[in-house]
C-alpha cells in the first residue's frame, strides 16, 4: 500500500545509504531528502544513489539539491558550472534578451542535467533583491529592479518547466535587505508590510504562471509578525497563500539554522512551521534533530499537502549520454560558458 510523503526532508553522510539512513527515509514522517557536496563522487554513482532512495517508498520520496549556480552549486564536476546569478543581471543591463534568453538557457540546463542523473528538484530560483546588504545572498540575486529580477526568474522557470522540473523560488518575503546571514543569526527588517511591495512583485509574477513551490525565510519582520516568516502563520497562510492566492508546496527553509533556532526546541520549530501552513520542513546537519522528530512529531497527513508534494516529482527524461549529445545542450552550454567570460560593465565617472 502506498505510503503517504511526509512533511520532514532530510539529508544523510556520505556517498552511500547506510542501514540507519534507509530507516529513516522509510519513515512516514520522512517525504524528501536533500543532497550535499557529501553525496556526490561522479554522475554513475549519483544516479545509483538516487535510484536507491526513489525506490525505497510508493510513492518515491522526492530527491532535491541546493543547485542554483555560482556560489551555490552542489555538484560540480562533470556538471556545467553555471554563473552566479547576478552576472545575468548585470548581462540585463546591457541586453535584456540575450539575459532573458540566458535565463531561461540556465534554467533549462541546471534541470536537464540534475533530471539526467533522477533528481526530482533543485532550490531554484532565487528571486531576492540585491540591495547590496546581504553577504550570504550578494551574487546569488539576479538585480535590485523587481521588474528585472521577475522577468529573469520567469525566464529561469520557464527552462526548467521545459526540461521537466518544478521552481522553488526564495526567500519569500525577501531576504536581500538585511545585512545578518539566517544560518547564523536571526535578521531582522523593520518595514511595514507595505514597504515589501518590492521584495514581494516578482512572487506575484510567478505566481500568475504557475510556480509550483516556494521557499519561506528565517527573517523576522516585526511589523507584521514578531515570528520568523518561515514559521509565521501571518505571512504563510495570510499573504502567501491568501493575498497572494499561492496554492503551491511551501518549504520553510533548513530548521537547523539559527534563524529558526529562536523559538526553542526543533519539535517546536518543525510545529510552528506545520501550523504556519509549510508543507515541508528541512531539517540538515542534525541526525539528532531528525531522531527527534521522529519520534516525537505528531502529523496526520493532508490531502492538500499531498496533491501538492507529489507535483514535485522530475518528470523522466533522456539518458545523461543522450543529454550531451544534444545539439540543445551543447547551444545552452556554450551560451553559459559565454556568459561566464563576458565582461561586467564598468562605469567610472571619473574626477570632478
Amino acid at each position: 500500500m502506498p505510503v503517504a510523503l511526509g512533511p520532514l526532508m532530510v539529508d544523510f553522510a556520505g556517498t552511500e545509504l547506510t542501514a540507519e539512513d534507509r530507516d529513516i527515509l522509510r519513515h512516514p514522517l520522512v517525504g524528501s531528502a536533500i543532497l550535499f557536496s557529501r553525496n556526490y563522487a561522479d554522475p554513475q554513482q549519483l544516479q545509483e544513489l538516487v535510484a536507491q532512495i526513489h525506490a525505497l517508498r510508493d510513492p518515491p520520496l522526492v530527491v532535491s539539491v541546493d543547485h542554483e549556480g555560482g556560489r551555490v552549486q552542489r555538484f560540480r564536476k562533470q556538471f556545467t558550472v553555471l554563473p552566479p546569478m547576478r552576472l545575468i543581471g548585470h548581462r540585463h543591463d546591457i541586453d535584456p534578451a540575450d539575459a532573458l534568453e540566458t535565463a531561461r538557457a540556465c534554467g533549462w540546463l541546471l534541470a536537464s542535467e540534475l533530471l539526467a542523473v533522477g533528481i526530482d528538484l533543485s532550490f531554484a530560483p532565487v528571486v531576492d533583491l540585491d540591495y547590496a546588504v546581504s553577504e550570504v545572498i550578494g551574487d546569488r540575486a539576479f538585480h535590485r529592479d523587481p521588474d528585472v529580477v521577475g522577468a529573469l526568474a520567469f525566464a529561469c522557470m520557464s527552462g526548467m518547466r521545459e526540461a521537466g522540473m518544478a521552481s522553488v523560488a526564495k526567500h519569500f518575503p525577501g531576504h536581500g535587505a538585511v545585512v545578518a546571514d539566517s544560518h547564523f543569526a536571526l535578521p531582522v527588517d523593520r518595514r511595514e508590510l507595505a514597504d515589501l511591495d518590492e521584495d514581494i512583485a516578482p512572487y506575484r509574477r510567478l505566481i500568475a504562471n504557475g510556480l509550483v513551490a516556494v521557499m519561506a525565510a528565517h527573517v523576522q519582520f516585526p511589523r507584521v509578525d514578531e515570528l520568523p516568516a518561515s514559521l509565521s502563520r501571518r505571512w504563510i497562510t495570510g499573504v502567501l497563500r491568501g493575498d497572494l492566492r499561492f496554492h503551491g508546496v511551501v518549504f520553510a527553509d533548513d530548521l537547523n539554522m539559527a534563524g529558526a533556532t529562536v523559538v526553542g526546541s526543533m519539535l517546536k520549530r518543525a510545529e510552528l512551521a506545520l501550523e504556519a501552513g509549510c508543507d515541508v520542513l528541512p531539517v540538515c546537519n542534525n541526525r539528532a534533530g531528525v531522531v527527534e522528530l521522529l519520534d516525537n512529531l505528531q502529523h496526520e497527513p493532508d490531502a492538500a499537502s499531498q496533491a501538492r508534494l507529489v507535483r514535485l516529482h522530475g518528470r523522466p527524461t533522456a539518458a545523461r549520454e543522450q543529454l550531451l549529445a544534444s545539439a540543445r545542450w551543447r547551444a545552452a552550454n556554450d551560451r553559459v560558458l559565454q556568459t561566464m567570460q563576458a565582461p561586467v560593465l564598468s562605469l567610472d565617472a571619473g574626477r570632478a
